[in-house]
């Protein structure tokens, strides 16, 4: 009896820790290690957890430079697009960038970016890809106010390439604008391209300015012949400044 007291004192820690061993190799035998797996992802959660925020959140940015990116893109193609413009005969210009367009007068002014500082005159004619956009009305050092065709008071001398028939083109805030001829039948079709009249003294002559959409030669008091404007105005963001001319 006493041998089996000295053994087991000897030898206890020695099969306890057997015991253990065996007991948790028979749990993960029966579990196929789910509970060692559990207990990993617990141990290493809080690590793994900061490191996926911080995965999203470079995702999140990645997301945002890839934007911006194309935006400046986009607007890289619409400068260059300006800038290829063939040149006017006698004619210096400033590109300038669209800085604001107030949501009760769309369709009526814009300001743009550049002023009195570089060269931008009231009176100014301002064209973009596509055609005539407006004129000069305000200047401060750093802005120009400009009044759009589309505004109903704006009027442009304009001339019909194919009959040489002369008019005035009166904006409606939209993206068209009204003719009205000097002649009581004019000679105008639908598809005539509409450019800027030789006989007007605010704009020079040959300008693109649009596209006669509707023609109705039997409307009282007078003829009624509706223009499509070729430069996409809602979707300005540059546009050239005529210097002279």
């Amino acid at each position: 009896m006493n041998r089996f007291v000295v053994w087991w004192r000897r030898y206890q820690s020695t099969l306890l820790v057997s015991l253990l061993i065996l007991s948790a190799a028979g749990v993960v035998r029966a579990t196929q290690g789910a509970g060692v797996a559990d207990l990993n992802r617990l141990l290493v959660w809080p690590f793994k957890s900061d490191g996926a925020a911080q995965q999203r959140l470079l995702d999140a940015q990645s997301q945002a430079l890839q934007q911006q990116v194309q935006e400046l893109e986009t607007q890289n193609r619409s400068l260059k697009s300006l800038l290829d413009l063939p040149p006017l005969p006698s004619q210096k210009k400033i590109a300038a960038s669209v800085i604001s367009r107030g949501s009760d007068n769309w369709w009526q002014q814009l300001t743009l970016g550049k002023g009195s500082t570089d060269g931008v005159r009231v009176d100014a004619v301002v064209v973009a890809p596509g055609g005539l956009v407006g004129r000069v009305m305000s200047v401060t050092p750093t802005t120009s106010r400009v009044l759009l065709v589309t505004d109903p008071t704006s009027q442009v001398g304009i001339t019909i390439s194919r009959s040489r028939q002369v008019g005035i083109l009166r904006g409606r805030s939209n993206r068209s604008g009204v003719l009205e001829f000097f002649d009581k039948t004019p000679d105008v079709k639908k598809d005539d391209v509409v450019v800027t009249s030789t006989l007007s003294s605010r704009f020079p002559a040959g300008l693109a300015v649009g596209r006669v959409t509707d023609v109705d030669l039997d409307r009282l008091p007078a003829p009624q012949v509706v223009v499509e404007f070729s430069v996409p105005l809602e979707h300005v963001e540059w546009v050239n400044v005529l210097t002279n001319g």
